[in-house]
């Protein structure tokens, strides 16, 4: 995906879920670069955020793939979107975090749900899902994708893509719009009557005309801002259940 990161995580055992405590309940002492020998200011920053992340750490410690993982983890624990059996796609899916979750928690790992996943970055095989890499906004995409999936139908469609960001507010808000719309239609194709969505957006929740059709073809549309997302981030996901069966125009 055009920056198609994602990753996200939950779970038990590997990667446990419920009732996530990054820190395990304990107070971590703050790290600081000892050299700053070759490494910019924003770089620094960077690297001293990621060190102190109870997040990041706990992404280790569990074995997900990022700490991206613990996004979806939290969402679910709140919508529960991701029960055994079922059927999802993850766009947007390198490193794999999410998949990793979802793996887990509709337990493809087990054989019982299926997790197809796709990126424009490669990634690693992750234990449960059938991966392909490709930009989801080539024109062959949505159609692979559905061959895959078992009786070409999905329960829930995951979306964490983002484009690289420019550094212009209004130019990356329309950017991760347009991948947002993308995906909805896809959902809108490919999702079983009772069917779920889970989508990236930016703070201050989606455009109008994205609204519109997210409350026509779902019975319910909430926005969230996971406690795993940063605070500075202006990121929130749109999480809609009740897929009304037929697509009702985008």
């Amino acid at each position: 995906m055009p920056g198609g990161k994602g990753s996200k995580g939950k779970g038990k055992g590997k990667g446990g879920s419920g009732g996530i405590g990054p820190s395990g309940g304990q107070r971590l002492a703050r790290t600081r670069l000892q050299s700053k020998k070759q490494r910019t200011q924003s770089s620094r920053q960077w690297l001293e955020r990621q060190l102190n992340d109870p997040y990041v750490a706990a992404a280790k410690r569990a074995g997900f793939r990022s700490r991206a993982a613990y996004k979806l983890a939290e969402i679910d624990d709140r919508f529960h979107v991701l029960k055994p059996g079922r059927r999802v796609v993850d766009l947007g899916a390198a490193p794999g975090g999410w998949s990793q979750v979802a793996a887990e928690r509709v337990r493809s790992v087990d054989g019982k749900g299926q997790v197809v996943a796709i990126d424009i970055l490669p990634m690693e095989p992750v234990t449960g899902v059938e991966a392909i890499q490709l930009d989801f906004m080539d024109d062959t995409a949505p159609g692979r994708l559905t061959s895959m999936l078992r009786g070409g139908r999905a329960d829930v469609v995951l979306s964490d893509m983002a484009a690289p960001g420019t550094g212009h507010a209004r130019t990356d808000h329309l950017r991760i719009l347009g991948l947002a719309e993308a995906a909805l239609q896809f959902a809108c194709e490919v999702l079983d009557e009772g069917g779920a969505f889970v989508c990236k957006v930016f703070q201050g929740g989606s455009e109008r005309a994205l609204l519109d059709a997210l409350k026509r073809n779902f019975a319910a549309v909430r926005h969230v801002k996971p406690p795993a997302s940063r605070a500075e981030s202006a990121e929130m996901y749109v999480v809609a259940t009740g897929f009304r069966g037929a697509s009702q125009g985008l």
